[in-house]
């Protein structure tokens, strides 16, 4: 099985940073994608950060030029930077890995705990 354990959530105030991390341990042939995605209270989960292997990031636009996801393959550990948070930012965040667990069988996504962050005005 896969376990994904997540940290660096918190209470920061507007203008701070936080960095969220995300590592995955167990039975892994290959992480095909990392995401990052967050919930606030009475809203749906959405999309915040994504980054394929081997391929670009990609952000939603509320997260573009304050956001970064990065990657330790070596860790099997994603990052999410977070600067310049607004209290709209506020939301418990999630990562979701997208991993195939041995060669021939399919990738299925696998999600973290979640961790809250908090942003005061």
């Amino acid at each position: 099985q896969v376990q994904l354990v997540e940290s660096g959530g918190g209470l920061v105030q507007a203008g701070g940073s936080l960095r969220l991390s995300c590592a995955a341990s167990g039975s892994i042939f290959r992480i095909n994608a990392m995401n990052w995605y967050r919930q606030a209270p009475g809203k749906q989960r959405e999309l915040v950060a994504a980054i394929t292997s081997g391929g670009s990031p990609h952000y939603a636009d509320s997260a573009k030029g304050r956001f970064s996801i990065s990657e330790d393959n070596a860790k099997n550990t994603v990052y999410l930077q977070m600067n310049s948070l607004k209290p709209e930012d506020t939301a418990v965040y999630y990562c979701n890995f997208n991993i195939k667990q041995q060669p021939l069988i399919h990738a299925y996504d696998f999600w973290g705990q979640g961790t809250q962050v908090t942003v005061s005005s």
